[in-house]
C-alpha cells in the first residue's frame, strides 16, 4: 500500500471508530435516562435544568441524533444532528463546570473530541459528502 492509501484507510478507520464511540456514548446515555430516571432528574435539577420537561426530550434526541449520523439517509439531516450534538455537548460541559463539578464535564469533553473526529473525516468515509466537512486529498486507488 502506498502512503496515500494508508492515509486514506487511517481516515476511514478514524471516522468509523469515532462515530461508533460517539453513538455508543449517546445511546448509553439515553439508556441511563430510561433506567435511572430519578437520579437523572435529580442531577439535571442540580444543574438548574427543568428535568421533568427535559428528560423525555433528551431521550429522543440521544437516540435520533446518532441514528441520523449513522444511517445518513439525508446529508442535511446528518449535518443537523452533528450541530445539535455539538451544542448539546457544549451546554452539558458548561453546565457541569458552572456548578463546579468538573468531573461531570468529562463525558462532554470526550464527546466533543469524538464529534470533531467524526465530522472532520466523514467526507472520506461516506459516499454523499457534507458541504461543511473538510475534504481530504488522499484518495484510494
Amino acid at each position: 500500500m502506498s502512503g496515500d492509501e494508508e492515509n486514506y484507510m487511517a481516515v476511514i478507520i478514524t471516522y468509523w471508530i469515532s462515530t461508533i464511540l460517539l453513538s455508543l456514548l449517546y445511546l448509553s446515555s439515553a439508556f441511563l435516562y430510561l433506567t435511572k430516571a430519578t437520579w437523572v432528574r435529580q442531577t439535571l435539577a442540580e444543574l438548574n435544568y427543568p428535568a421533568p420537561y427535559l428528560v423525555p426530550l433528551m431521550i429522543v434526541v440521544k437516540v435520533l441524533g446518532p441514528a441520523a449520523i449513522l444511517s445518513r439517509i439525508s446529508v442535511p439531516l446528518s449535518d443537523l444532528a452533528y450541530t445539535g450534538i455539538f451544542f448539546h455537548l457544549l451546554l452539558s460541559g458548561s453546565a457541569h463546570l458552572g456548578v463546579r463539578k468538573p468531573k461531570g464535564a468529562v463525558p462532554a469533553l470526550i464527546g466533543l473530541a469524538l464529534l470533531a473526529a467524526s465530522f472532520a473525516t466523514q467526507n472520506s468515509a461516506r459516499d454523499a459528502p457534507s458541504p461543511y466537512a473538510p475534504a481530504y486529498e488522499a484518495v484510494a486507488h
